[in-house]
């Protein structure tokens, strides 16, 4: 019965009406243990039986914790009969992810997609209700796909409801930001009701309000610590109040209440506790091998602490925890013992090699080498932190001190690997005491240092690195030059810290690498590359960063390498490398396929870092939309990457309240730590804010931080923002170095990206016809490259440009700008909006396709033919007034006039000459009838020729409007089954 929660009962039931009217629904029930999370779902799954719903249940569980998508089984068991109508793709992934066939290990996201194609299958016969109990004990991996699923249903008539406890385990993480109903204590007339349920005999007032009290409105302290308190007690008061919290006070009453049971009786609940599967004739076959006759469970049913019919069911979670906890831990072996007996070694090896060795009294090398196959086994299947598990009682159990020595290091690096640095570092004391071979022992010092550049992001990083890296030199000459590689990456990323942590000798240091083989990887093109740019200059570098980043987009991952120089873990720095040559096509390729590799493997540990370069270049491409899919994924791992991209797209979407906030929270997050590039990441963003609302001097004062960063000026990201500033401020000189290393580098680079910025730089530090020269250059060169976030802001200042000249219109012009970003930056700035009548510089290039957001660089590059030959022009006398001109009524989507009516509240323009048929162009080509064109990220309908590209192929082949566009795309979520497939 459930007593009260009124409030809570309209909620779901709402809830389940929708769902028959044919929505989706998810639902979060948190709170503290006992609160009645399990009450609430026992409600909700009864109404939607009466409803005529299917529902199928699963109950998360401790022990099972490590095994990679126990929990996904549990509940994709009964539904497997339709995994035969799912594509071929999703059916190999979901059938490599549960064990049931061979294969390369499965997208995690595939899989995601598989169990919401699945859902949606059963879903097409009836409304379905999937019911998640104590979900904060799910494994990582099932925690992860539920939650991938939950975000993308729509109109699947599929309700998910899960219960978390708080506080929970770190599954619990995955499910952050999803709709939540936290459940609080009864008021108390709701509490004397439910109290008077399990008290049948009259209570003395005072003895009832103590009770009352002491249980704080927990339904479950209410119902069981007056079975637990002697009634002499009851009688004439109640015990006296103590430190411990309700929710171990009532598992201490569950304990007592076991304890008073026969001894079989005991033996049989712990079999039940250790076996979380809820298998009844396991249970049955492991009480026989006991020697437990069937009568035993009758006082534990009798007692309220067990269920039995076809499964097992406790009739509380905390009765699980309870009953484990308190057995003797022969008893403890004894339970694992009889499971790992009858549980079929070729049906479930794993499961049986995990009881097999919890049932171990000192060690068993038989049952480690057991458990290290199994390691295997869960990598293949993608359970990085099942392996890193399996890895770590192989340990315990190993007699042989080297091999345990070993096997606690292959631990250790799958533990950092999975996102659990702080465990690996316990792992690496163990493995330390040895003995270790030479190589050995230098892999040990390397993963000492990365975990310690990982947690602390100090100084002692790239020093840590370098020692290890000569250490490795004359042992292993690859690992050595990926470690001058990694150490390189840390200088850039802790800023040049320290002594010995600067970049240049961090470089200089990297020359005494040993040589290549003959036939170099794509990371020792980059080291060679890189150490090339930090020691001989920018210019001398570029050939060798092309050809490593040509070799970095060639190559063929082998999803099953498990080298520490496999080149995925370098993707991170390649992606910024192609930002630091300005190749924009190159960005986007190696971003996309880290993230990828990275959700493959389940590297926790690389994922945010993949994510953030991802988010950059989709904000900077003006897919806004994208971007804050991306960083919804990393929510997740709660790392500082994913507030850095958080940071980044709210200071580009010019939202100053959120942006203050997310960098006020890494500030906080970021206390005590080293600053370095993580501060000059938020400088950045900041400077972004500031000149997009109009604040130059706060936004110089960023932009000068940030681009004393080595990482930021390696990536280009901190030049453009200090030039705009220091111009607008009129203090040009303070930008100077930024504009000469700007100009220089994208004559060096010579792409579209590249020499626009620098035209458009050179453009607000120039007067009269020179500026208007290097405006229309920036825009020209602009238009043939992804950033259409610059040319939306090349178009801006030149329009403001126009206006400071006293001019109404621009030359003629047969094409508009991007119009979704520029009405971004149009309303961050309208005070200076482009005069009226303004119309972007023709194009010389009439030959050119409408987009070129789809062309390589290589074919779209031109020679940077906008400057005299042999070196920059000199700056003429910069202009950098900040009159305004009185604001004009502008239209939000500018096109071929600025002075066109204002957006209406929907973010689509209200000018009947755009949205119609036969208006003009936007975007370089004449908008279809049905088409709208919105801001960037507003979630409102985008036009099928939205920045000035044309429609492009989503992931599952679907024509959409825009990478950015939601749920028309395959696995971004969708309305009906046949858009998952």
């Amino acid at each position: 019965m459930l007593v009260g929660r009124l409030v809570e009962q309209e909620a779901v039931e709402r809830l389940l009406a929708r769902t028959q009217a044919g929505e989706s629904g998810v639902l979060v029930v948190r709170g503290e243990a006992g609160i009645g999370k399990t009450a609430v779902l026992q409600h909700v799954r009864a109404s939607a039986v009466a409803a005529g719903f299917r529902v199928e249940d699963v109950v998360g569980a401790e022990a099972e914790a490590e095994f990679a998508f126990a929990g996904l089984h549990q509940l994709c068991a009964p539904l497997l009969g339709r995994a035969a109508e799912l594509p071929g793709p999703q059916q190999a992934a979901l059938g490599v992810a549960f064990g049931m066939r061979e294969g390369v290990v499965p997208d995690r996201f595939l899989v995601g997609l598989a169990v919401l194609s699945l859902l949606a299958e059963v879903a097409e016969d009836g409304p379905l209700l999937c019911v998640v109990d104590d979900a904060q004990w799910l494994d990582q991996e099932s925690a992860q796909v539920l939650a991938f699923v939950a975000r993308r249903v729509a109109a699947e008539r599929i309700v998910l409801l899960f219960a978390l406890r708080d506080p929970g385990g770190t599954a619990i993480e995955a499910f952050a930001g999803l709709p939540e109903l936290r459940l609080e204590g009864l008021g108390d007339s709701d509490a004397r009701t439910l109290l008077a349920t399990a008290v049948r005999a009259p209570l003395h007032d005072t003895v009832r309000d103590r009770i009352v009290a002491e249980a704080r409105g927990n339904p479950l302290a209410l119902l069981e610590l007056p079975r637990v308190a002697p009634a002499l007690q009851l009688a004439g008061g109640y015990e006296l109040p103590d430190v411990v919290s309700v929710p171990h006070r009532v598992e201490d009453g569950f304990r007592r209440r076991a304890g008073g049971l026969p001894p079989d009786t005991q033996l049989l609940l712990v079999v039940a506790a250790a076996e979380p599967t809820g298998d009844a004739v396991l249970l049955w076959r492991a009480a026989a091998e006991l020697g437990i006759a069937p009568e035993a469970a009758a006082p534990a049913e009798a007692a309220r602490l067990l269920e039995l019919d076809t499964r097992v069911r406790f009739w509380h979670p905390l009765v699980r925890s309870a009953v484990y906890r308190a057995a003797t831990p022969p008893d403890q072996r004894r339970a694992h013992g009889a499971l790992a007996a009858v549980t079929d070694p070729q049906v479930d090896p794993d499961r049986r090699a995990w009881h097999r060795a919890q049932a171990v009294v000192g060690t068993d090398e038989e049952a480690a080498a057991d458990l290290e196959r199994s390691a295997g086994r869960a990598r293949a299947r993608g359970g990085l932190a099942a392996a890193a598990a399996f890895l770590q009682r192989a340990a315990e159990l190993t007699p042989e001190p080297a091999v345990r020595a070993g096997r606690a290091l292959q631990a250790a690096h799958a533990k950092h690997d999975a996102g659990a640095s702080e465990a690996a570092r316990e792992l690496l004391r163990v493995a330390a005491t040895g003995p270790l071979g030479a190589v050995a022992q230098a892999r040990l010092e390397l993963l000492r240092a990365q975990i310690a550049f990982h947690l602390a992001r100090g100084g002692e990083g790239p020093r840590m690195l370098l020692d290890a890296a000569r250490s490795l030199a004359p042992l292993d000459s690859a690992l050595s030059r990926d470690t001058y590689l990694e150490a390189l990456d840390a200088a850039l990323v802790t800023g040049g810290l320290g002594p010995r942590g600067g970049v240049r000798s961090v470089a200089e240091a990297a020359r005494a690498a040993p040589a290549p083989p003959e036939s170099p990887r794509p990371a020792d093109l980059l080291l060679d590359g890189l150490v090339t740019a930090f020691t001989q200059g920018y210019a001398a570098g570029v050939p060798g960063l092309r050809r490593a980043l040509d070799a970095f987009a060639r190559h063929e991952q082998d999803a099953h390498a498990e080298n520490d120089s496999d080149d995925r873990r370098w993707l991170w720095l390649a992606g910024r490398t192609a930002m630091a040559v300005f190749d924009d096509e190159m960005v986007h390729v190696l971003a996309a396929r880290h993230v990828r590799l990275a959700r493959e493997a389940g590297a926790l540990a690389t994922l945010p870092a993949a994510l953030l370069v991802q988010s950059v270049m989709l904000v900077l491409a003006g897919e806004f939309s994208r971007a804050a899919e991306q960083t919804a994924i990393a929510a997740a791992t709660r790392t500082v990457p994913l507030l850095h991209g958080q940071l980044i797209l709210a200071a580009w979407r010019g939202r100053p309240e959120e942006t203050t906030e997310i960098h006020a929270t890494m500030v906080r997050e970021a206390a005590g730590r080293g600053r370095g590039t993580e501060d000059s990441l938020a400088q950045y963003a900041m400077a972004v804010l500031h000149n997009g609302l109009g604040d130059y001097p706060a936004a110089l004062a960023a932009a000068t931080r940030a681009f004393e960063s080595a990482e930021l000026t390696h990536s280009n990201l901190a030049h453009s923002e200090l030039i705009e500033a220091a111009c607008r401020t009129g203090q040009p000189e303070r930008a100077a170095d930024a504009l000469d290393q700007l100009s220089s580098r994208a004559l060096a680079s010579g792409t579209p990206w590249g020499l626009g910025l620098a035209a458009r730089s050179q453009a607000l530090a120039s007067t009269g016809p020179a500026a208007e020269e290097h405006y229309r250059e920036a825009i020209e060169r602009l238009r043939e490259c992804r950033m259409a976030t610059q040319l939306a802001r090349a178009h801006l200042v030149y329009g403001e440009w126009l206006r400071r000249q006293g001019r109404r219109q621009a030359p003629a012009s047969s094409s508009a700008p991007p119009t979704s970003c520029c009405r971004t930056w149009a309303r961050k700035r309208s005070p200076r909006a482009p005069p009226a009548n303004y119309a972007p510089p023709a194009s010389t290039h009439a030959a050119d396709p409408p987009s070129h957001r789809m062309r390589s660089p290589r074919r779209s590059r031109r020679s940077p033919g906008w400057w005299p030959p042999g070196r920059p022009p000199a700056r003429s006398a910069p202009s950098c007034s900040s009159a305004r001109a009185p604001s004009r009524p502008t239209c939000a989507a500018p096109s071929a006039s600025w002075a066109s009516p204002p957006a209406d509240s929907s973010g689509t323009c209200s000018s009947p000459d755009r949205a119609g048929a036969g208006g003009p162009a936007v975007g370089g080509v004449r908008t279809r009838r049905a088409g709208t064109v919105t801001a960037a990220g507003s979630g409102a309908p985008r036009g099928p020729d939205d920045a000035g590209g044309p429609a492009r192929r989503g992931r599952g082949g679907r024509t959409s409007a825009h990478p950015s566009s939601g749920r028309a795309q395959r696995g971004a979520g969708g309305a009906r089954r046949g858009r998952y497939r």
